[in-house]
């Protein structure tokens, strides 16, 4: 076994390991623009609501987080693909990719059918739970729209980990950028200009998501004809993305949660709430990138059993993405206040709670970047029991508990929330790190090796140099060196 463990990681090229920087910042880039692209999205979809009225725009909020949950689940699931891709590469064994798309492809379908039915049974409730039952049969409406999208939602994204996970992060950002031209369109002309109000709101988005799929799934044509179904894959996508996938749902449910609260709070709470949480994504996606990025080059590295590499990696993203968030306190502390009153109008006390939370971000949102960049590389290094534990752990031992403390029974409003969400943030950063800086991920990532080494090879080899162009991550790289990471052409 170890012969042949040392012939397949000898195969591979991990020329980028010279410079790790700027092999994360070639890969991270297109992510940030995608992710930035997603949060301008957004942001145009809350002005356009926001112009139509408080109660259309809580509604939105509340809807839109409760859409989320409702496919969270499957979204980290499909993440334990891209590790498994990204690994697969690592060792040399690209004759593992199809039957990882394929199972990635099933289980994308199945639990994507299963949130859209859920959402329509759930949306009713949403009603209930909202202090103006106004705002809470604008977020049915807004759910009950946006859950008929959660197979294509779901499909859409086990392409892009797919993609991701070969290092190919140029053509999910086209796409993300595409289909926020239709989103922002869509907007203007359903919201304002036909009277849709909410409900064009969720077809904008549906639509967006839509363009974005097609636009992966186009230059996949021939890998998608080659996808096959395989148990063996499919259960090593469970077994990687169902950590991620708990972790995911109940840290959204966390969330969720406070979301509840808020809204139990007060319109003008909830309103401010929806407002801040889409003006900080500014700072938040870059990081996210950066851990994506982290995780795609982590698993290479592990794949081809260099696992010293993970921690150079890893405090080179840190130094990137902590940075960037630096510049964002500041900015937010100097301006925050001012956005936050232009996107509230004429509503004093609307822009008041808004500009509150701003100021309440401030105290964690670098550590928020260091949190997200320490999971990315511990799901890269397979470790995902331990991040998945302490996710859930902290998102639900603080946030929920001091926003009822602080928001309800003190009578903070949406800041006593929020600082339970820093809290939580504060603390699971700290975790995450430690256990990096430990190198206790080690016996997760050596697992993981040995089974993608010894997974069964009586699959067909893929000729991955028609399917296949290189990343170029240094300008003065030799030839040789192009098989450093690999790229969807």
């Amino acid at each position: 076994m170890s012969g042949s463990t040392a012939t397949i990681a000898g195969a591979v090229d991990l020329s980028w390991s010279e410079r790790p920087t700027r092999a994360l910042l070639k890969l991270a880039g297109p992510i940030t623009v995608s992710t930035l692209s997603f949060s301008a999205m957004t942001l145009a979809s809350t002005a356009f609501v926001a112009q139509v009225g408080r109660d259309e725009l809580a509604g939105v909020g509340l809807g839109g987080v409760f859409a989320f949950a409702l496919v969270c689940f499957g979204i980290g699931l499909l993440r334990g693909a891209k590790t498994l891709v990204s690994q697969a590469i690592g060792a040399g064994r690209h004759d593992r990719l199809d039957a990882l798309l394929g199972a990635a492809l099933g289980l994308a379908v199945g639990f994507g059918a299963f949130a859209a039915l859920v959402g329509h049974v759930l949306a009713p409730f949403l009603v209930e739970i909202s202090a103006s039952p106004r705002a809470g049969g604008f977020a049915a409406q807004y759910l009950m729209i946006r859950s008929l999208g959660a197979v294509p939602l779901l499909i859409l994204v086990a392409l892009r980990e797919a993609r991701y996970g070969q290092g190919d992060t140029t053509g999910p950002m086209r796409a993300t950028l595409a289909a926020n031209g239709v989103n922002i369109a869509l907007d203007a002309l359903l919201i304002l200009g036909l009277d849709w109000g909410v409900r064009g709101a969720a077809v904008a988005a549906l639509c967006g998501n839509a363009v974005e799929l097609a636009m992966i799934a186009w230059p996949m044509r021939a890998a998608l004809r080659r996808v096959r179904w395989e148990r063996s894959a499919v259960r090593a996508v469970w077994q990687q993305g169902l950590p991620n996938g708990l972790q995911f749902l109940m840290e959204v449910g966390s969330f969720l949660f406070l979301t509840a609260i808020i809204a139990r709070m007060s319109a003008t709470d909830g309103a401010a709430h929806q407002i801040v949480l889409h003006l900080i994504n500014v700072s938040f996606l870059p990081a996210h990138a950066l851990a994506e990025a982290a995780s795609v080059l982590v698993g290479q590295a592990v794949g081809a059993g260099r696992f010293e590499l993970v921690p150079r990696v890893a405090w080179r993203a840190l130094a990137a993405g902590g940075g960037y968030a630096l510049v964002c306190v500041v900015a937010f502390a100097s301006t925050g206040g001012l956005i936050a009153g232009a996107f509230a109008g004429d509503d004093a006390a609307l822009a008041a709670a808004a500009t509150t939370l701003v100021h309440v971000s401030l105290l964690f949102l670098v550590a928020d970047a260091a949190n997200v960049i320490a999971r990315g590389v511990l799901r890269g290094a397979s470790d995902v029991r331990y991040a998945a534990f302490v996710g859930i752990l902290t998102s639900w031992c603080t946030t929920p508990p001091v926003a009822w403390l602080l928001g309800i029974h003190l009578g903070m409003g949406a800041a006593g929330g929020w600082l339970g969400l820093a809290g939580e943030i504060i603390v699971g950063a700290s975790l995450f790190w430690l256990r990096v800086w430990s190198g206790k991920w080690r016996s997760a990532a050596d697992l993981a090796r040995r089974n993608m080494v010894s997974a069964r090879r009586d699959a067909p080899q893929v000729d991955v140099t028609t399917e296949v162009a290189p990343v170029e991550l240094d300008d003065e790289d030799d030839e040789d060196d192009d098989a450093s990471i690999e790229a969807v052409a």
